[in-house]
């Protein structure tokens, strides 16, 4: 890393989210340069002020309280940083971790589900990954119910890595303040979020897809139609993983959606051996593709087109550019190539202008390669 206070003022960067991190680099190889430009292709995206940029000495002060609570600061390129969740699209260009950071580029195995589990779902939770850590590396989110049930059951056989969804300074719920420092000191927590971040609903789907792309599997113990374990498991197809769901009762609506899962072609569940004759030991197998809740899976962890380097596109291109690609864009997700087709101009030209209207905060990109207006826009 050349200068890692630079790189911490880009991640921390209005507007600028890990695909236009790393869209900004393709383009502007040096990070000087990227972080220079923000204001200028901001400003041609349609942004009437420039974004906040992080000072020098924000981003100092960061890294020094990190430093100084024991935790080490993970920029995507490290040596340390996971290779697994590297080779996701949506990568965190920045992660910060307590505790021991090899762990992340074990054997991780991902456990989740109801935060209002019933008592059959916690013990099951808590069995299998008794039986599973003195193999693998239980990671999960460290929320109530299903994840605190894997986390403890981890921790007294092995190691567990919980993925939280605020700053490490802040323990949620409060109530797992405990937990979290004893994954600490026998596993790792992560963060995506700066020091002093509260959680909020809008961070719980970024912590989902960091757990998707830490692990080579993930087991779904009751999840309810449009939960946030689904969302994981969606993810977790789309980059390429084993999907496991334990069966639960018809009856019971928390098992609506791990049911809907074996259904559909994730691995029946019952005990840790059905985990351990399944899991690979490599991501990149070709997902799910039997219902349209997997639509979108990947059948490897090539790049996107969207990220591939800017290359120079000539200043007319780029003005029939600008002009075409906003009218085609609504709140509804829409595949970039999609929009390359619609406008018959090269995915250079596409990738320019979507990149200037991302740092103007007017689109926002999601996984599998798709763009949507933003409601405010």
């Amino acid at each position: 890393m050349d200068d890692p206070v630079t790189h911490l003022r880009l991640v921390r960067t209005e507007s600028v989210g890990p695909l236009t991190y790393r869209r900004l680099l393709a383009r502007f190889p040096m990070v000087e340069d990227a972080l220079a430009a923000v204001p200028e292709l901001a400003r041609i995206g349609g942004r009437e002020t420039p974004p906040r940029i992080a000072s020098r000495a924000e981003a100092e002060k960061e890294l020094a309280a990190l430093r100084k609570m024991g935790a080490t600061a993970l920029f995507l390129g490290d040596q340390n940083y996971p290779p697994f969740l590297a080779e996701t699209a949506d990568a965190p260009p920045f992660l910060a971790v307590l505790g021991d950071v090899k762990l992340l580029s074990s054997r991780c195995l991902g456990i989740v589900g109801a935060r209002n589990a019933s008592a059959n779902g916690m013990r099951m939770a808590q069995n299998l990954a008794g039986e599973l850590a003195q193999n693998l590396t239980i990671v999960s989110g460290l929320a109530r119910g299903i994840d605190a049930a894997a986390h403890n059951g981890a921790l007294a056989a092995g190691r567990t890595v919980a993925v939280i969804a605020g700053g490490l300074d802040v323990a949620y719920p409060p109530e797992h303040e405990k937990l979290q420092e004893q994954i600490t000191q026998n596993g790792a927590v992560i963060a995506e979020a700066p020091l002093g971040t509260a959680p909020m609903a809008r961070h719980f789907p970024k912590r989902n897809r960091i757990i998707a792309g830490l692990v080579l599997g993930l087991v779904v113990i009751e999840a309810a139609p449009r939960s946030g374990s689904l969302l994981t498991a969606r993810l977790a197809n789309e980059a390429g993983r084993e999907l496991f769901a334990v069966p639960g009762s018809p009856l019971d609506p928390r098992s609506q959606g791990s049911n809907d899962l074996i259904r559909q072609g994730a691995h029946l569940t019952e005990s840790a051996a059905d985990v351990l004759a399944n899991l690979p030991d490599h991501p990149g197998r070709e997902g799910l593709s039997r219902d349209p809740l997997f639509r979108h899976a990947r059948s490897g962890l090539a790049e996107p087109p969207a990220l591939l380097p800017v290359l120079e596109t000539d200043a007319a291109t780029l003005r029939q550019a600008r002009s075409r690609i906003p009218p085609l864009l609504t709140a509804d997700p829409v595949q970039v190539d999609e929009l390359a087709r619609r406008c018959q101009l090269s995915m250079a030209a596409v990738a320019a202008v979507l990149l200037e209207l991302e740092l103007a905060g007017r689109v926002e990109t999601l996984s599998g390669n798709r763009v949507a207006l933003l409601a405010a826009a």
